[in-house]
């Protein structure tokens, strides 16, 4: 498995993650602020990351997708690594992320990897998304936003 960092983001890179972010021009706006990484396995790409400087002490983990196909295999558990270690070493203090209040899967993994919840964005998915998004069988409202100290 290789991670790279990515000069241009391509037709390939917005499949995946739009996967995670189905709002593309949401996406295409946060890409011009933020540095993107590919996850590469046996000459594929198989995730993104996407990390997006808020000042010079907090970084936030804006979007991370990993191939459906390939999900539950510890491959967004390395890539989260991979980015805590990249934002330490450029000197950040802390990395925040949002994620669905549905987002259950997601909720597990940050907390496992050692984000902590400290804020929600009531009604942000029914605020920037067009059409509703469903999660679990719930409608997706609020987004919780957790933070990690480095």
């Amino acid at each position: 498995m290789e991670i790279s960092q990515i000069t241009t983001f391509k037709n390939e890179h917005y499949e995946l993650l739009l996967i995670a972010d189905p709002n593309r021009k949401l996406v295409a706006h946060y890409l011009e602020h933020s540095v993107g990484f590919q996850m590469i396995e046996e000459g594929k790409l198989v995730g993104v990351l996407v990390l997006t400087p808020i000042n010079q002490t907090q970084i936030e983990l804006k979007n991370i997708s990993i191939a459906t196909k390939l999900q539950h295999q510890g491959k967004a558990q390395f890539f989260i690594q991979f980015a805590l270690k990249y934002a330490k070493q450029k000197n950040y203090q802390e990395m925040l992320v949002g994620t669905g209040s549905t987002s259950f899967v997601q909720l597990y993994l940050y907390q496992k990897m050692g984000f902590r919840c400290f804020d929600v964005k009531t009604n942000f998915f029914t605020d920037n998304y067009a059409d509703p998004i469903f999660e679990n069988g719930l409608q997706l409202h609020d987004m919780l936003m957790l933070r990690q100290k480095l």
